[in-house]
C-alpha cells in the first residue's frame, strides 16, 4: 500500500506538490497535540502536588496548635486560685495532698484529658499507685527551662494498662491487609500515640515541687481528625466529586483517619489498615516528605506525608493530607478531548482549503504536461482557453503562441528543404564529376536541416522551460526557505520525530530543481559550456565512483576497472563525470531487471586505452541489453523506457561529448549486456562546418 502511494506520488508533479503541503500539516499537528498533552499534564500534576504540599502544611501547623491549646488547657488549670491553693496545701509546711487530688479528679471529670498525674522531680506518682514507671525525663527537663512543654510520646500497652485498662482497650486495632503494603508479623497494634503535657508546680519561692502531666490519646479520636480536615479541606477548596482525607498512622497502621475503606461507603473509616511500602520506606526509613500520587486503602490519592517525630527524636508515626485523583484526571481529560476536537477540526479545514487551492495551480500545469507528451508523440495540440488567469495560464497560452511559430517554421524549413533538394539533384545531374563531392554536401545538407529543425525546437523549447523554470523555482524556493524556517522555530527535542520527513520533502524539492536543470541544459546548451582545462581522465573515472560505490555496494554489484589511459586530454571534469554517471547509474537499472531473481550477479567493467590522438573509454555491464528497434532512439531528447525517467540523461551525455568534439556509440545484445564507447580527443577540434551551413541556408 506505502509503495502504490510512493509511486503515485513520485510520477506527477501535482501530488508532490501537494503531498509537500499536506505532510507539514499532518505531520506538525499531531504532534502539537502531543506536546500540548505532555505540557498540560506536566503542569496540572505540578499544581496539584503544590496544593497537596500546601494542605500538608496546614495539617502540620494544626497538629502542633492542637498540642499548644492542650498544653494551654493544662496551664490555665494549674494557674487557677484554686489549684494554686490545693498545692500550697500539698507543698507547705503541713502537707496536705487531699485538696490537690481532689483537684484532679475534677480536671479529669472535665474530660479535656485522657488521663492526668502529678510526679515530683524524679517523676513518681504522687497522687496514685503508678511509681516512677511513667516518668519522660525529657519533658522535664523541658518543662523546667520553658515553664511548660508538649510533644508526642508512644505509650506501650503495659503503660496504658496501669494507668486505666479502659485506654489499653481503646486502642487496640486489629491490623486489615492492605494492598502494596509491607506484610504484617503481628495481628493488632496495641500501642498509644499521646500528646503529652508537663506543667511544673512551684511553692511561694517559685521552686519547683511538681510536674502536673497530662495526655490525650491520638489512637480514634475522630473529632480531633475531622478537626484537622475541616481546617485543611473547607468548603470550596476541592473539585465538587473530589474527597480531602487527612490521617495519623503510629509506625504504619493507620490510628485515626477519615479515610473511607471504600468509596460506596464513606462511614465506615480505614481504621486499622496500613500504608504502602514505597511510602513507609521514604518517610518512616529515611525522614523523607512523599509529596506525590499514592494507592491509599482502595483508591489513587494525590499525597502528602511527612514523620511525626517523639519527645526523644524517633520517627514513630506519619501525618497525612490528601484528596481523590479521579476527579481530577476526569477534568483533565475532558479538556484534552475539547482540545483533541478543536486541532482536529483546524486539521480538516487546512487539508481542504489547501486542496482546493491546489487544484487551481496544477491545472495549467497539467495541461501543459499533455499538450508536450502529444506534441513529442508528433501531434498537433493546443491548450486552448482556462478559466483561471493567473501567471501559469498567461504561460499555457504563450506555449500555444509558441507551437503555432514552430509549426510555421517547421513547414517554412520543410519547403525550403524540399526546394533545396531539387536544386541539388538539378546540380547533380548535370555535374555527374562531381558527384561524390555533391553526395556529401548533400548528406551534410540533411544533418544540417536536421540540426536547423533540432535548434528550432530546443530555442522554442527553451523559451518555455525557462517560463516554467521561473515559475516552479519560485515556489519551491519558498517551500525551502519555509521549511527552514520550520526547522529552526523548533528545538532539537521538538524537530527529531520529524526531521526525515522534513528532509524527504527538501529532497523531493532538489530533484523538482534538477529536473529543470536538465532540461534548461538540454535546451539551451550553450549556456552551459564549461571552461575547458587539461585532465586525467583516469582520475575523473576515480572521482566518478566515489560518488555510486555506495549504491553499486548496496545492490551487490561488483565493479572492475582496467585503468591504463595515461594521455592528458582537455575537457571539463564536471561535465565528463555527468556523463561517466549517467552511464554507470543505466547500467545498474540494466543490471537490476536482468538479474533482479540473482543478486550478487552483476558486473560493470570500466577501462580506458589511448587511442591515437585521445583516449577510449568502455563502460561494459550484464544487464538486460537494449532492443535493435530502439537502439537507434536512445539518443533522442525524452525517450525513455524506464520508469520515473526523464529521457534526458543520454541526450545531454551526447551534446557534452560532441560539443568538445568527442563521441559516444553503443553496442548491445539483448539479454547479454551492453557497451558503450566514449572517445576524447586530446585537443577538442569543434566541427563548424554545420553552422557555416546554416548561416548560408538562413
Amino acid at each position: 500500500m506505502l509503495n502504490r502511494v510512493y509511486q503515485l506520488i513520485s510520477s506527477s508533479l501535482r501530488y508532490r506538490l501537494l503531498a509537500l503541503v499536506l505532510f507539514p500539516i499532518l505531520l506538525v499537528m499531531p504532534f502539537v497535540v502531543g506536546m500540548a498533552y505532555l505540557w498540560s499534564n506536566e503542569v496540572s500534576y505540578r499544581q496539584l502536588l503544590m496544593k497537596v504540599s500546601t494542605d500538608l502544611s496546614v495539617a502540620h501547623e494544626a497538629f502542633e496548635d492542637q498540642q499548644r491549646d492542650y498544653l494551654q488547657q493544662l496551664t490555665l488549670t494549674a494557674e487557677s486560685y484554686p489549684f494554686q491553693q490545693a498545692a500550697q496545701q500539698a507543698f507547705g509546711h503541713r502537707p496536705e495532698l487531699a485538696p490537690l487530688t481532689l483537684q484532679l479528679q475534677r480536671l479529669q471529670q472535665r474530660k479535656l484529658f485522657d488521663f492526668v498525674f502529678l510526679i515530683d522531680n524524679s517523676g513518681c506518682d504522687l497522687t496514685g499507685n503508678l511509681g516512677c514507671g511513667l516518668k519522660r525525663l525529657p519533658m522535664m527537663e523541658r518543662a523546667r527551662i520553658e515553664n511548660g512543654s508538649v510533644g508526642v510520646s508512644l505509650f506501650e500497652a503495659a503503660d496504658l494498662a496501669r494507668i486505666d485498662p479502659a485506654l489499653a482497650e481503646r486502642v487496640y486495632l486489629p491490623i486489615q491487609s492492605t494492598p502494596w503494603a509491607i506484610p504484617q508479623q503481628r495481628d493488632a497494634e496495641d500501642r498509644g500515640m499521646v500528646f503529652l503535657s508537663y506543667y511544673p508546680i512551684r511553692d511561694a519561692e517559685g521552686d519547683i515541687q511538681a510536674f502536673l502531666s497530662a495526655g490525650v490519646l491520638v489512637n480514634g479520636n475522630f473529632e480531633f481528625v475531622d478537626q484537622l480536615k475541616r481546617l485543611v479541606y473547607g468548603k470550596g477548596s476541592l473539585a465538587e466529586d473530589s474527597l480531602g482525607t487527612v490521617t495519623v498512622f503510629l509506625g504504619d497502621v493507620r490510628i485515626n483517619t477519615n479515610v473511607p475503606k471504600k468509596l460506596a461507603a464513606p462511614g465506615q473509616r480505614a481504621i486499622g489498615t496500613l500504608v504502602s511500602k514505597a511510602v513507609h520506606d521514604q518517610v518512616l526509613e529515611r525522614g523523607e516528605k512523599w509529596i506525590d500520587r499514592a494507592f491509599v486503602v482502595s483508591e489513587w490519592y494525590i499525597s502528602a506525608y511527612e514523620p511525626i517525630i517523639d519527645i526523644y527524636g524517633r520517627r514513630i508515626g506519619m501525618l497525612y493530607a490528601g484528596f481523590l485523583e479521579a476527579p481530577f484526571k476526569e477534568t483533565y481529560f475532558q479538556a484534552l478531548r475539547w482540545l483533541g476536537g478543536l486541532f482536529l477540526l483546524v486539521t480538516l479545514l487546512s487539508v481542504t482549503l489547501a486542496v482546493r487551492g491546489a487544484k487551481s495551480i496544477f491545472k495549467p500545469i497539467e495541461a501543459m504536461t499533455r499538450v508536450m507528451a502529444r506534441v513529442r508523440a508528433g501531434g498537433d495540440e493546443r491548450i486552448g482557453g482556462l478559466e483561471t488567469r493567473d501567471e501559469l495560464s498567461m504561460l499555457a497560452q504563450q506555449m500555444d503562441v509558441m507551437l503555432d511559430k514552430l509549426s510555421q517554421q517547421h513547414q517554412q524549413i520543410q519547403a525550403d528543404a524540399d526546394q533545396l533538394e531539387v536544386k541539388v539533384e538539378k546540380r547533380t545531374a548535370q555535374l555527374q564529376q562531381r558527384t561524390d563531392d555533391l553526395q556529401r554536401n548533400l548528406d551534410l545538407l540533411k544533418k544540417t536541416r536536421q540540426q536547423l529543425v533540432a535548434k528550432e525546437k530546443l530555442a522554442a523549447i527553451g523559451e518555455l522551460t525557462a517560463g516554467i523554470a521561473h515559475e516552479i523555482n519560485n515556489p519551491t524556493a519558498v517551500i525551502l526557505g519555509n521549511m527552514d524556517l520550520l526547522m529552526a522555530e523548533l528545538d532539537e527535542a521538538a524537530a527529531e520525530p520529524v526531521r526525515r520527513e522534513s528532509e524527504l520533502i527538501v529532497e523531493q524539492v532538489y530533484r523538482i530543481r534538477a529536473i529543470i536543470s536538465n532540461l534548461l541544459q538540454y535546451s539551451r546548451p550553450n549556456d552551459y559550456l564549461a571552461q575547458l582545462s587539461p585532465m586525467q581522465v583516469n582520475q575523473v573515472v576515480e572521482d566518478s565512483l566515489v560518488l555510486v560505490r555506495h549504491d553499486l555496494a548496496k545492490k551487490s554489484i561488483r565493479l572492475r576497472l582496467d585503468l591504463r589511459a595515461d594521455m592528458t586530454v582537455k575537457g571539463n571534469p564536471q561535465q565528463l563525470q555527468q556523463v561517466l554517471i549517467n552511464l554507470i547509474v543505466n547500467a545498474v537499472n540494466a543490471i537490476q531487471v536482468q538479474l533482479k531473481d540473482s543478486p550478487g550477479a552483476g558486473e560493470i567493467c570500466i577501462r580506458s586505452r589511448n587511442r591515437g590522438e585521445g583516449v577510449l573509454l568502455l563502460i561494459r555491464d550484464n544487464g538486460c541489453g537494449i532492443d535493435s528497434e530502439i537502439l537507434p532512439r536512445i539518443f533522442d531528447p525524452f525517450f525513455t523506457r524506464s520508469q520515473g525517467g526523464t529521457g534526458l540523461g543520454l541526450s545531454v551525455s551526447y551534446g557534452i561529448l560532441e560539443r568538445v568534439g568527442g563521441e559516444i556509440n553503443v553496442r548491445s545484445r539483448p539479454g547479454l549486456g551492453s557497451s558503450f564507447f566514449v572517445y576524447l580527443p586530446q585537443q577538442p577540434q569543434i566541427d563548424q562546418r554545420g553552422e557555416e551551413w546554416i548561416r548560408k541556408i538562413v
